[in-house]
């Protein structure tokens, strides 16, 4: 008995810590509609700032608390909602994340530049060394605090938002903010309001967390997990349903922890108590109701140019001329990256299918790379019929995911996706059935019939010529009459079933055939390696890509090529100079909140440079040479952008249609 009151004691403090949390998440979301998935992120950094301020420059706790609590998060709550997620409430679902998840690259970046790893760090509980003996059931001042603290959060929020003219003005806020600006309120003074609560709370959940977690990095930012499914419980509205979410939550996973060994075979399950949230998260989506759908109007975007079937292939075989030249000179080391570049290309190209097209965003894509790894190692086949093998296991098990939440949308959707990664990498990857923990497996390079691809150059190339081939296949989708329906869907989910469009089963076959690119891309990657590791399909991984698809264009075969090299040299830089690991991290994060509000990315910009430089030229060509002006039309010198992987744009399809084009035609 006295264990099941030490462990409930330990899940009451637990959730009161998650329901902190989940409240300022609540506060910022139902004003602003702004969905912080860097929330976790943010009480890191504030967690690392109070030992800075309380341990390492010695001021008093209170002064401490004060400066990090009324100080310091209030203000980079207003900077964040006025710098980097304004307007963000009424920009796609793809959008608002890629910046948020900017913020939560931007915020690790900051902690490990500042606060390096090398220093072992630790911060005290609150009165520490006095404990409390209640009937048996030691209780220590940090967990009453913390419990305290929630109830006391709790009610001022409640009494905040539904008692008071501040509260009334944030929730007409995200109704209609230009009505309430008739009535003369300031939406922009509420939403700011509204993210320096709610930041102050993430730090406040950090730092009571940081104590019994420890000072990490991940840990820490990971936290955001848990309140995501406390928040979801009270569908991102509902503060009293948020609070017994949080509790409920704290109180499972302490009894997890606490009876897992009584369990048979609990050895086999030591993952279990890490996916906890992830599952309660992942059953709150599936079973309770969705949130109503906003409809809005029909939106498109300018997307990249897409070229023709023809001008694909061309290029892609000038791609893998070049690809071959360039591994008859590197050494193994280098063609090693190269390689993973290729893999990653491939799998940003499922990206492209499922979000640059499609408009649905995926979290988990590095846990559907990593099933095809598995299934094409332990298939232990190495030829095209392995090679099969892992991409339908992967597409089976996208098909299966996005089966349970056929339902869902937009937030909704991303969230399940990111359940998911979270539970493949904490529980199946690190099971018996894939890698176990620390424990690679092997795999073999893919042959065909009468052709070895054992060399490592030859077997580059090889990854290569399927780049080439899967991007044959995207445009192919994008050109023909499913692309047209899904950039309608995109635009509009609403307009499309109004059209009698099943978007359900359009959803799983997508999901499907995105996993399925991804599971080539693990197959791949693991025929190259030769050996693989969970370690490379950690699902944070999942967030940094649809990060660097962001900055490079999620809607192109070029942002897929470009992307994958930046991906793989990511960490390569970051091994190469330690001491800047953190700020490539900022850069990186920097760039996706500038170039994340276009779904295009860099690579459009890249087609417009010579596009700008040509239309700049022309008047004075045409006026010397006439004749050359009309050939350097005939040819598209001059007219619309060209793109690297086949750059003869027929159409902008939901673009804006360039005069000069249409003139050149």
């Amino acid at each position: 008995m006295s264990a099941f009151l030490s462990y409930t004691v330990i899940g009451l403090f637990t959730g009161a810590a998650y329901a902190i949390a989940a409240s300022g998440l609540v506060l910022t979301y139902s004003t602003t509609r702004v969905f912080n998935i860097a929330h976790g992120a943010v009480g890191m950094v504030f967690a690392f700032l109070y030992w800075d301020f309380s341990q390492r420059q010695g001021m008093p706790v209170w002064l401490s608390l004060v400066l990090v609590l009324l100080v310091v998060a209030p203000l980079t709550g207003v900077f964040i909602q006025r710098v980097l997620t304004r307007g963000l409430g009424n920009a796609p679902v793809g959008v608002s994340l890629v910046v948020t998840v900017a913020i939560l690259v931007g915020m690790i970046g900051v902690a490990t530049q500042v606060w390096k790893q090398d220093t072992a760090r630790s911060l005290p509980q609150f009165y520490q060394g006095h404990l409390i003996h209640l009937g048996g059931v030691i209780v220590t001042p940090q967990q009453i605090i913390t419990i305290v603290i929630s109830v006391i959060v709790a009610g001022a929020l409640y009494v905040l938002l539904a008692r008071t003219r501040i509260g009334t003005a944030m929730r007409a806020s995200v109704d209609n903010a230009e009505l309430l600006s008739l009535y003369g309120g300031r939406a922009d003074v509420v939403a700011a309001l509204a993210w320096a609560v709610g930041t102050s709370l993430a730090a406040l959940a950090g730092i009571l967390l940081a104590p019994v977690i420890g000072l990490q990095y991940y840990d820490l930012t990971l936290l955001v997990i848990s309140a995501y499914a406390a928040a979801m419980l009270g569908k991102l509205t509902s503060l009293p349903m948020t609070y017994i979410g949080a509790m409920a939550l704290g109180l499972a996973q302490s009894y997890v922890i606490g009876y897992l060994q009584d369990i048979p075979g609990h050895d086999k399950l030591g993952g279990l108590p890490a996916v906890v949230p992830t599952v309660f998260l992942f059953a709150i989506l599936v079973l309770l109701p969705q949130a109503p759908l906003r409809i809005g109007q029909v939106k498109g975007i300018i997307s990249a140019p897409v070229p023709t079937i023809t001008r694909s292939m061309v290029c892609g075989a000038l791609l893998i001329v070049a690809v071959a030249l360039m591994a008859s000179g590197m050494a193994n080391s280098t063609l090693l990256n190269f390689g993973a570049a290729i893999s990653f290309a491939i799998l940003m190209l499922s990206l492209v299918l499922l979000t640059g097209y499609g408009g649905y965003v995926s979290l988990a894509q590095f846990a559907f790379a990593g099933v095809g790894a598995v299934i094409y190692a332990r298939a232990d086949q190495p030829n095209l019929f392995g090679l099969v093998l892992a991409i339908l296991g992967a597409a089976a098990v996208g098909a299966i995911v996005a089966i349970p939440v056929l339902r869902l949308t937009g937030l909704y959707l991303a969230l399940a996706t990111l359940a998911f990664g979270q539970l493949m990498d904490k529980l199946v990857f690190t099971s018996s059935l894939a890698f176990q923990f620390n424990n690679p497996l092997t795999a073999k390079r893919l042959s065909l019939p009468g052709m070895n691809f054992k060399d490592q150059g030859n077997y580059t190339i090889l990854m290569a010529v399927f780049f080439v081939l899967t991007a044959i296949v995207v445009v192919a989708i994008r050109r023909g009459r499913l692309g047209r329906i899904l950039i309608a869907v995109r635009d509009s989910q609403a307009a499309a079933g109004t059209l009698g469009l099943d978007l359900r089963w359009l959803r799983v076959g997508l999901f499907a055939g995105s996993a399925g690119i991804a599971g080539l891309s693990g197959a791949l990657l693991a025929g190259m390696r030769l050996t693989i590791d969970a370690s490379t399909f950690q699902f944070f991984n999942s967030l940094v890509l649809l990060l660097i698809a962001g900055v490079w264009g999620v809607t192109s075969v070029t942002g897929a090529a470009i992307g994958g090299f930046f991906m793989m040299y990511l960490p390569v830089a970051q091994s190469n100079h330690p001491n800047i690991a953190g700020l490539l991290f900022m850069l990186l994060a920097a760039g996706a909140i500038v170039l994340g509000r276009n779904p295009n990315g860099l690579s459009y910009v890249m087609f417009l440079i010579p596009r700008f430089v040509t239309d700049s030229l022309y008047p004075a060509l045409a006026d010397r040479y006439p004749g050359m002006a009309l050939r350097a039309r005939a040819v598209g010198v001059v007219g619309e952008p060209d793109e690297a992987i086949g750059s003869d744009a027929d159409d902008h399809s939901e673009g804006k249609v360039d005069s000069d084009a249409v003139a050149s035609r």
